[in-house]
């Protein structure tokens, strides 16, 4: 039987300047979201350092661990002393010279529930996720929990409604996006309010067309561009939960660390589903060509 409700937790961070300071800022909101209460805890998009992908260097895949590795046997002990699911994100090495952007699951326990690996991958000014990352081979497959079955993505996946559709189709109960994403300090106020504005939206609309719960976890602060080339990030935050009828249950300011505490009604889906059932209506006898790259 689906539980009732479920607290949930959402740690917005910045990047404290190393991995160990990092893992120390984690390990006291994983603690602090325990003592509250909270039964699961989605960190953000590559926690365990800063947002290394403003430029392009060979050095950067120092950085990388192994899964299992420091960073993921560090979390999973908390996650099994605080007996909270923890949803992590880490630069994964594989293999030498192949490298993933991932996300961990622990479920109340040291051992790795499941993991999913970035699926779509960006390549843009100050976003070279292409130099670093391989493109995920392990599909949208919900993970399973003693929570539910959770949807997660990362953070560029959040644009495209293929991903939230095929882990709402497997059975997620609800969706994940541990994220990094912000403004150039360059750009005008209006063009920022659209970016994020925008970020905010297509989220929502996911947890609409597939009337989940839909959890988000930013990072925040400005993190200059190491390269000196670009003007920075200035990381927007902004992290929120958002009900199965796209309505926020709780939202993060833009700057500055937070930890976002809300109770999910894991019951609401059932009922949103039986008054808007999107799913009963889908045309998938017409859909085949969503397998082109464009209709010519």
């Amino acid at each position: 039987m689906t539980r009732k409700t479920l607290k949930v937790a959402l740690l917005q961070e910045t990047d404290r300047g190393s991995r160990d300071a990092n893992l120390d800022a984690i390990e006291a909101g994983l603690r602090e979201a325990a003592k509250a209460g909270a039964e699961l805890v989605l960190l953000q998009e590559l926690h365990n350092g800063p947002y290394f992908c403003q430029r392009e260097s060979v050095d950067v895949f120092d950085l990388a661990e192994t899964i299992p590795g420091p960073g993921t046997d560090r979390i999973g002990k908390l996650a099994e002393e605080l007996k909270l699911v923890v949803i992590a994100s880490i630069f994964e090495k594989r293999a030498t010279g192949l490298y993933h952007n991932t996300a961990v699951v622990f479920d109340r326990s040291a051992v790795i529930a499941g993991k999913y690996r970035k699926m779509h991958i960006p390549d843009d000014p100050a976003f070279y996720e292409k130099f670093y990352f391989t493109p995920g081979d392990l599909g949208f497959d919900p993970i399973q929990t003693s929570v539910g079955k959770l949807g997660v993505l990362v953070c560029w996946d959040q644009w495209y409604p293929e991903a939230a559709r095929l882990m709402a189709l497997a059975g997620a109960d609800l969706l994940f996006y541990p994220t990094a994403i912000g403004w150039d300090p360059n750009d005008d106020d209006a063009e920022k309010a659209r970016q994020r504005e925008a970020w905010i939206t297509v989220q929502r609309g996911h947890a609409v067309a597939n009337g989940l719960p839909l959890l988000s976890c930013n990072r925040t602060g400005y993190e200059a561009d190491p390269s000196n080339v670009g003007s920075g990030i200035q990381f927007w935050g902004s992290s929120f939960v958002a009900g199965p009828q796209g309505e926020f249950l709780a939202q993060a300011g833009t700057d500055g660390r937070e930890l976002l505490i809300v109770d999910v009604d894991m019951e609401r889906s059932e009922h949103v589903r039986r008054i808007w059932p999107f799913l009963r209506d889908r045309r998938i006898d017409a859909y085949g060509d969503l397998t082109k790259r464009y209709r010519d």
